[in-house]
């Protein structure tokens, strides 16, 4: 278990990950990042729950496979405790069972450990500001696990092509980037926009699709079959 002085004005965050080549990697990337501070890092549920108490953290990530305590046994007893913390379970599992039962356990958001640097720094800013993130690798697959109304074909036809017909091309083009999990920064460089541009392609979307966040977005892009 390390620690560091905590710095201000900053999201603070702790890593729970048993693989010490992991934490040194997470933590080296995250502190790139002027909005973040790993504060501390723990190799399992015990110690994560130490230090969690300790530096009281906006934000968490913690592994699913921990040896002793799992992740979600960890989730919960830590939301217990300090339900204003918020948790982003980081893990290499893709079944849509594990993603439904991280939230249930109380888990603001679900990524796979090939995200990129730069989207988890997102994810931890959007999670830390009181929005949840499901990594789009997973939640269509996650999305199977709900129990689908019968007898409503017709209505979601006419509600897909509703709307699909509220976006424009390069808004429908932008929602597909947003289904990959794919930030501003790098939507705008895919478009060849400024980021400023993107952002508002993206605020847009949001308020033709009625949804709050780009997660939102994303999973009712997926559900309904609009892109």
């Amino acid at each position: 278990m390390t620690e560091t002085m905590q710095r201000k004005s900053e999201i603070s965050v702790i890593i729970v990950e048993d693989y010490k080549l992991t934490r040194v990697g997470l933590k080296s990337a995250l502190n790139e990042y002027s909005h973040i501070n790993v504060v501390a890092e723990a190799e399992d549920a015990e110690d994560g729950l130490k230090v969690i108490e300790k530096f009281h953290p906006d934000v968490v990530l913690m592994d699913l496979g921990l040896p002793g305590m799992n992740g979600l046994e960890a989730t919960m007893k830590m939301k217990e405790k300090f339900p204003s913390t918020k948790v982003i379970i980081l893990t290499s599992h893709e079944r849509g069972e594990e993603v439904i039962a991280a939230l249930g356990s109380g888990a603001n958001a679900y990524c796979l450990k090939d995200i990129t640097p730069e989207t988890l720094s997102e994810v931890i800013r959007n999670v830390a500001d009181g929005a949840c993130w499901v990594d789009p690798a997973v939640s269509s697959i996650a999305l199977n696990f709900f129990p689908k109304p019968e007898n409503v074909t017709l209505l979601q036809s006419t509600e897909v092509q509703d709307a699909r017909s509220q976006l424009t091309e390069r808004e429908l083009e932008v929602l597909k980037h947003l289904v990959k999990g794919k930030s501003n920064t790098e939507i705008a460089k895919e478009l060849i926009v400024s980021v400023h541009t993107a952002k508002a392609h993206v605020c847009s979307i949001l308020q033709k699709l009625c949804v709050d966040d780009r997660v939102q977005a994303a999973v009712k892009a997926i559900k309904e079959n609009i892109i």
